[in-house]
């Protein structure tokens, strides 16, 4: 599976946040800057963390965005739920009517068994470890 530039950014804007919104609200602007990422960009992916609770706004000239749950909460795998089309390695696992072969396919079982392993992983995974390592690497 090769992941989108959607869940690389969607990565990164979220551990920005936990990092950078311990004491108050962070503007979009500031993640971009620091992020070196379009802040344009970065506005596709707030509304579907959003969506998922990942992400709140706050309202106001001191507003900007805030985790909707704790560090220890959040999986990357929520992370990139959210802001990914679809996290299967091929299609016809989770649409077998892509393939004509989806019957009879010895890899299309495989795939599926690899793919479940990929999001126990993710699911594993709390938002947590990538913030104290992106801490550990500014230090």
């Amino acid at each position: 599976m090769k992941l989108s530039t959607r869940g690389r950014y969607g990565l990164r804007l979220i551990v920005d946040l936990a990092i950078h919104a311990a004491d108050a609200p962070v503007f979009l602007k500031d993640i971009a800057q620091r992020q070196d990422v379009s802040e344009k960009y970065l506005w596709n992916l707030i509304n579907p963390l959003k969506t998922a609770g990942l992400v709140v706004s706050v309202r106001g000239p001191k507003g900007g965005y805030l985790l909707g749950k704790s560090v220890s909460e959040i999986t990357i795998k929520d992370i990139l739920a959210a802001v990914e089309d679809d996290l299967s390695l091929v299609d016809c696992v989770n649409h077998p009517e892509t393939c004509s072969r989806a019957k009879t396919c010895i890899f299309r079982e495989f795939w599926g068994e690899v793919a479940s392993d990929f999001s126990r992983l993710l699911s594993s995974r709390p938002l947590e470890d990538l913030v104290r390592k992106q801490k550990q690497g500014d230090e």
